[in-house]
């Protein structure tokens, strides 16, 4: 029996498994709409004092974002939201998403989880983690033996 070639169903193919591979990596109208999930860009860092969690939320309200610390994980979670009368307007493009994120960070064993700050300005959440005492550097003095 002969089969027939039919070499665009092979290209169909191929195109529908890198469509399921990209599929929610960039972007779609849908993720961008009012209750979908969005995910912030976040900056860890450490310093001799403190690690620092910094979290771009752009446009929210402080009374928007919540920080909870529970079992050594440290969740940030938040809502932005779609103005409705925005709505009646004609967009053409429409690239910020809205929606609640939630991220969450395993706290290290030398943060000192009771000393733990949040401050918000400029559309940035910042987090400092100090570091327990004990894990902080020290310089030891070397003493000088007698002769």
């Amino acid at each position: 029996m002969l089969s027939r070639l039919e070499p665009f169903r092979e290209l169909t193919t191929l195109q529908d498994r890198l469509n399921k591979v990209f599929e929610g990596l960039l972007p779609t109208p849908t993720s961008m709409r009012e209750g979908s999930e969005w995910i912030p860009a976040v900056d860890v860092y450490e310093d001799k004092e403190a690690v620092v969690i910094e979290i771009e939320a752009p446009g929210m309200k402080e009374e928007d974002l919540k920080v909870n610390l529970e079992n050594n994980t440290l969740t940030i979670s938040g809502e932005r939201k779609f103005e409705k009368e925005e709505k009646e307007k004609n967009y053409y493009r429409m690239e910020r998403s809205y929606g609640s994120f939630t991220r969450s960070f395993l706290l290290p064993d030398n943060v000192d989880a009771n000393k733990i700050k949040a401050k918000y300005k400029d559309g940035v959440l910042k987090l400092t983690l100090p570091k327990k005492a004990e894990s902080k550097p020290q310089n030891i003095p070397i003493e000088k033996e007698g002769k």
